[in-house]
């Protein structure tokens, strides 16, 4: 990252946790109404309101948005609520209609995130607009395709930047529609000081039923807020019927997740000093006895060369997974994460040991 890009330079300049809610896609001016009363209603006015005007299909003869006739309707947004409204762009043409209509705040959706050709086209056509636009990640777990869509947009000089986390592609896992792989929004933030990332639950679980439970970790993972799809009618809606919830679901989802704070830039208590001073203690005890263990692996890889043994050992490697994983299950430790721990050390000692092999081969030659 540039080093003269400070934390006052990024984001939407966001006191709190970022609520934004509204339809999937805009269908009529009556269910853009009826949702905006019903969210009133219920007394959930969120801090933004979303809904889709282009969508973007993966076949044809899907609906694909009402188109600009949609951007006329969002004026009912402003006259009940009086809030901010964000839509997805595609292209040059979405960002010079949007900004016809005063659209407040823009999205990039993560289909047009993988392509760098689109993102610079919006780039260009924001240039010199003081405009906030929003990010999703790409379809893929692409942290610089991510970091550099971000970059084309504040080199024609937006700053008013945020990323919206809405999950990755994985066929085979089921539980998710599009994976969370919380790593790729951490690692963001982190290498990006300052930079807001919204996690939107409704597009990585795919059903209403696990929004609570995805929004929860993304604020236990300190996200800066929640773009959930709200429909007066989720069962009818014209595109993602499955995940939208009713204003009064969403108020219902809000009241029970414990929002969090950050430290930011505020110094920790004693108390939270004292226990990560204990863990950082740990971590180097921790690091000194992989170092052992690797110099015990390298020895181990000298014998198998000396008497033409195979690098991998399956009953070996049999044993250490079942035993070390039970042993780490009585500890307390999740299986998965034993398995996960545990294979990650076993494929560094292969690595270690052909490195071995391949040395001794040059060295004959």
């Amino acid at each position: 990252m540039k080093d003269h890009l400070q934390t006052k330079d990024w984001g939407l300049g966001l006191k709190g946790h970022v609520i934004i809610a509204g339809p999937c896609s805009a269908e009529s001016p009556e269910q853009i109404e009826k949702v905006c009363i019903e969210m009133k209603k219920e007394n959930m006015i969120p801090d933004m309101f979303r809904a889709g005007i282009w969508k973007p299909r993966t076949r044809p003869g899907m609906f694909e948005g009402i188109g600009e006739d949609g951007l006329k309707w969002m004026e009912i947004v402003r006259h009940h609520l009086n809030i901010p409204i964000t839509t997805e762009v595609g292209n040059a043409a979405h960002v010079e209609m949007a900004l016809k209509h005063k659209v407040d705040v823009l999205w990039i959706g993560a289909r047009t995130t993988v392509n760098p050709f689109a993102v610079q086209e919006i780039a260009d056509a924001l240039r010199g607009v003081d405009i906030p636009v929003m990010v999703k990640n790409p379809m893929n777990p692409d942290l610089q395709l991510w970091i550099g869509a971000l970059e084309r947009l504040h080199a024609v000089g937006i700053n008013k930047l945020a990323a919206i986390h809405r999950g990755f592609s994985d066929s085979y896992d089921k539980r998710f529609r599009n994976k969370p792989n919380w790593s790729m929004p951490i690692h963001l933030k982190r290498e990006w000081k300052g930079m807001e990332v919204i996690n939107d639950p409704s597009h990585i679980v795919g059903n209403r039923e696990g929004i609570l439970e995805t929004a929860q970790r993304a604020i236990n993972f300190g996200l800066d807020g929640l773009m959930i799809e709200t429909h007066h009618d989720p069962d009818n809606a014209w595109s993602d019927a499955k995940q939208q919830v009713t204003p009064a679901a969403l108020k219902n989802i809000l009241s029970q997740i414990d929002f969090k704070d950050t430290l930011g830039a505020e110094n920790p208590s004693e108390k939270l000093k004292d226990l990560r001073n204990a863990i950082d203690h740990l971590d180097d005890q921790l690091l000194d006895i992989l170092q052992e263990r690797f110099s015990l692996i390298d020895q181990v890889g000298v014998y198998k060369r000396e008497h033409h043994l195979t690098v991998f050992q399956s009953d070996r490697w049999k044993y250490v997974m079942e035993s070390r994983t039970q042993k780490g299950v009585e500890k307390n430790l999740s299986e998965k994460f034993m398995k996960e721990l545990l294979y990650c050390i076993h494929e560094e000692s292969v690595k270690r040991q052909e490195k071995q092999l391949r040395e001794a081969a040059a060295v004959k030659k």
